[in-house]
């Protein structure tokens, strides 16, 4: 354990050695015998369909460098913490992916994302220095004022359409988020990601290369304006916004679709093949394309000719005589009607129809100012999305028990939708929600209400949120059965914080003449405000537990240690002695973690623990 996250790069590579171990010489890919192994010479040269900008390698820079931050625990601000499942993480989004690649790869199930849009107007975080180094860029992203607030004018920068790099911008904030999401994403795990016209073509382009273009999954469109916007200098009232959905891996169905309306399936004839529905049956192609399918359609019994449509007919002569055999055709009387196809319920191949690209019927963006002003009272948020929205989203692609991570969490728009959801249906949704403590502006209402940041408005909403459930709950205890009476109504939030560990961390020695905190890392290496519980939780983190692992605190011969995942790894942080050692030797963990302080001046017992853990079998560290 060295304390840092996932190295990235490293990763890659050893992916890549995994699949194609022969193009390396001497640890580095030889191009020349990747070419011959993919039989084919590579395209190196300019003239290529490729997406660049300003400032890409810096992006990849940015992503793969690595972190030694961690998540802090706030259980005064939070609800339930000890039981709950649900996370709110206030800092960073970029630092806290990271933070999370150990202990969620591969575990979530969907992401929504509702980023800065470009407009020209934007603040948000990117590397707009392209020389700056990885220590200038986390100084600048952890400045704060007096009262410990990040501060907007150190920590964002401004994205104006004069910029030279106004696109570039965009593209280098939201490629290393996009990739290490990527990576959180369960093999069936999907992406959905809002934006406007500025960057949606940008959008599609970053995330075909991110997530690849076979696991698009569509583009779909939410009309967020219930009325016409008259204020318009072009003359079109821009009534829409898009949702981008991609797979984490090319699935046949990556989302569940619109469930059949069963009761349009009838039997007025007493067919003995059931119930049925009519179905279309005029073709979709022309007849240059398909010849075959472009004939006259004639009632065996009545001689009454239906011609040919303009796309002609689904099937060819042979299917459609069969069909007629059968006796599976719906004929109208008129010669002018056209002919249509029994479909019969028990022959789908399962009750749900695909899910309509066009998202609407009363979800509008107002609905989400209204949702807002219904919980504070006021206009706290600007244009926040209707938690409606989000619930679509969610019915599509997440079963009961899943996992949902936004990390432009915002006004808490998604972790109301599962709440929402989890108390109509009883479910088990869980919830990752990730907001940068922004200053909210003086003359805001949010401000003039007594919330400083964003993240403080996110939280407040959750709490709202849980109060409004709590009450209804008590009110009608009847909307509420008894398999939804272990809802799920809390959340725990923990901040992004440095490491506990001065070792690990990264901004201890600045100079030479700072060269003596160094020194004193190597001597002490636990920072001196650091606590028990704040180190417990990056050690879990580290060692690629979730924020949802249990804990136990135990006494044993009087030391304390914390037990994870049922006796899976033993940490001990206060104190250790040679009874204690012998009673976790009985266990045993698979894993043991003490702070190296433990040990000082007693060579004998660290010598001793170290030889008994590995008789026993279980891994020991030391901090």
């Amino acid at each position: 354990m060295d304390g840092k996250s996932d190295d990235i790069k490293q990763n890659q590579i050893n992916e890549l050695k995994e699949i194609l171990p022969e193009i390396f010489t001497e640890g580095k890919i030889d191009v020349e015998k990747l070419k011959l192994t993919l039989g084919e010479d590579l395209n190196l040269q300019d003239e290529r369909y490729v997406l660049n900008w300003a400032g890409k390698q810096d992006a990849f820079k940015v992503l793969q460098a690595q972190t030694t931050a961690t998540l802090a625990p706030a259980p005064e601000e939070s609800i339930d913490f000890e039981k709950t499942q649900n996370v709110f993480i206030e800092g960073e989004n970029l630092e806290v992916l990271k933070v999370l690649q150990k202990s969620y790869y591969g575990k979530i199930k969907m992401i929504y994302i509702d980023p800065p849009y470009n407009t020209g107007n934007d603040s948000f975080i990117y590397p707009d220095k392209f020389s700056e180094s990885k220590e200038e860029y986390l100084k600048r992203i952890g400045d704060k004022d007096e009262e410990g607030y990040l501060l907007k004018e150190g920590l964002f920068r401004k994205n104006s359409k004069e910029s030279g790099h106004y696109h570039s911008n965009w593209l280098s904030m939201m490629y290393p988020r996009l990739f290490l999401a990527r990576n959180l994403l369960r093999d069936d795990g999907v992406i959905f990601v809002s934006i406007d016209d500025n960057e949606v073509h940008n959008l599609r382009m970053i995330m075909n290369e991110v997530f690849g273009e076979e696991n698009f999954v569509s583009q779909f469109i939410w009309k967020s304006r219930q009325n016409k916007d008259n204020r318009t200098t072009t003359g079109a009232s821009i009534d829409h916004e898009y949702i981008c959905c991609y797979s984490r891996s090319n699935y046949e169905k990556a989302l569940k679709g619109d469930e059949r309306k069963i009761e349009q399936y009838t039997n007025p004839d007493n067919d003995l093949k059931g119930p049925w529905a009519s179905g279309n049956m005029v073709g979709l192609l022309p007849e240059t394309l398909r010849p075959n399918c472009h004939y006259d359609l004639i009632n065996p019994k009545t001689k009454i000719n239906y011609g040919r449509p303009k796309m002609g007919w689904r099937y060819d002569k042979n299917t459609m005589e069969k069909l007629i055999n059968e006796d599976r055709i719906i004929w109208p009387s008129s010669p002018k009607g056209r002919p249509r196809r029994k479909v019969f319920l028990n022959e789908l191949s399962d009750n749900y129809a695909g899910f309509s690209s066009i998202i609407g019927e009363d979800i509008y963006t107002r609905n989400g100012t209204q949702e807002i002003e219904d919980l504070f009272g006021t206009r706290m948020f600007d244009f926040p999305k209707p938690s409606s929205l989000i619930s679509v989203l969610v019915k599509q692609s997440v079963k009961n028990d899943d996992v949902i991570l936004d990390f432009f969490a915002g006004s808490g728009t998604s972790a109301h939708a599962v709440y929402e959801l989890n108390k109509e249906d009883g479910g088990k949704r869980k919830y990752i929600c990730v907001q940068l403590p922004e200053n909210t502006f003086e003359d805001s209402e949010a401000y003039k209400s007594g919330y400083k940041t964003i993240a403080e408005i996110c939280k407040e909403r959750i709490r709202r949120v849980i109060k409004n459930i709590k009450t209804e709950k008590k009110k009608n205890p009847d909307l509420f059965a008894d398999q939804k009476k272990d809802l799920d109504l809390g959340f725990k939030v923990f901040k992004l914080k440095n490491s506990n560990f001065k070792i690990w961390r990264n901004d201890i020695a600045e100079n030479e003449k700072e060269l003596g905190k160094q020194l004193d890392a190597f001597e002490n290496p636990i920072k001196k405000e650091a606590k028990n519980e704040n180190m417990l939780w990056e050690i879990l983190l580290k060692s690629g537990y979730d924020l949802n692992t249990k804990i136990e605190e135990k006494k044993i011969s009087g030391c304390q240690i914390f037990s994870v995942s049922d006796g899976e790894m033993i940490v001990c942080l206060s104190k250790i002695n040679e009874n204690a050692v012998k009673e976790i030797v009985k266990q045993p963990p698979k894993k043991c973690i003490c702070l190296d302080i433990l040990f000082a001046k007693n060579d004998q017992l660290k010598t001793n623990t170290v030889l008994q853990m590995k008789d026993a079998g279980a891994e020991f560290k030391t901090i």
